[in-house]
């Protein structure tokens, strides 16, 4: 079963809550007042068995924890609307991640919202969401790519501890228009397409950050990942995992290749002036 199905049957506006099973019942109030999560809202619980299945091996499991608290709310959106994520006291992972992880999971059009009692990681609210996606379209999306989509969330999390997180964001989707574009035949075509989107960044990788992200999209193309469907719905969240270029880093790095092309035109300039001098 392919993850692009996964929509099939959902009907827009169907709204699916996600609770935290270990949730006290005060903190459940809480979160759906929060929410203001409508009467007909069918709600599901996610355990921290099920974090565990998709996150072990992915981050430690002390990172993982005993208890699942995060909670999230799906709302099924108008076809072609894309992918809309918003996070409350989520601490770890960005809006601009979980939007590119559920786009691997085959998840698109809707309207999705992440919070937690207190302030907590995130690592853990992507299993529900995937669950909630699941009970609103009737299909399952299949556990490697649940397990893949995790992995992506969390790998681009730990870049973003190096690179910055939007510049993470933007080089995870960059790889992915870029491979949806011209899909690579071997590691080594893989890893000229990882080189490629992270210099037109401005990003340095290690070695081993490299050889992780060929690991990752190699796990994502023995999946059969619509890559058609992933680059339609990242040009439709463009905006959003391009948010760095219009934070301050970004515009600082644009500002410097604008600084960069001046001090190049004014020496081309002077040196026409000086032989006009010596004439």
């Amino acid at each position: 079963m392919y993850p692009a199905m996964a929509a099939a049957d959902a009907a827009e506006g169907d709204v699916i809550i996600t609770l935290g099973e270990n949730l006290t019942e005060q903190q459940k109030q809480q979160i759906l007042s929060e929410m203001n999560a409508p009467e007909n809202a069918q709600i599901i619980t996610v355990s921290n068995a099920e974090e565990h299945k998709y996150l072990d091996g992915v981050v430690p499991k002390a990172q993982i924890g005993t208890r699942a608290i995060s909670s999230s709310m799906i709302t099924i959106g108008p076809k072609d609307s894309g992918l809309d994520v918003e996070t409350h006291n989520i601490s770890w992972v960005t809006e601009e991640m979980y939007t590119n992880a559920l786009i691997t999971a085959g998840v698109k059009d809707a309207k999705i919202y992440i919070t937690a009692p207190f302030r907590v990681s995130g690592t853990a609210a992507l299993t529900g969401l995937m669950k909630a996606y699941e009970v609103s379209s009737d299909k399952v999306i299949p556990d490697e790519v649940k397990k893949v989509a995790n992995e992506e969330m969390v790998k681009t999390a730990k870049l973003g501890e190096s690179i910055g997180n939007d510049k993470a964001v933007a080089l995870l989707a960059g790889i992915k228009e870029e491979i949806s574009k011209n899909p690579p035949k071997t590691d080594a075509d893989l890893r000229s397409i990882i080189e490629k989107v992270a210099n037109d960044l401005g990003i340095t990788l290690t070695e081993d950050e490299i050889n992780s992200l060929i690991s990752l999209f190699n796990k994502m193309k023995n999946l059969n990942i619509d890559w058609n469907q992933v680059n339609d719905q990242l040009s439709k969240a463009k905006d959003k995992l391009s948010t760095f270029l219009q934070s301050e880093e970004g515009k600082t790095f644009i500002q410097n290749i604008i600084d960069i092309l001046k001090e190049i035109w004014n020496a081309i300039k002077s040196a026409f002036t000086s032989t006009d001098q010596q004439k």
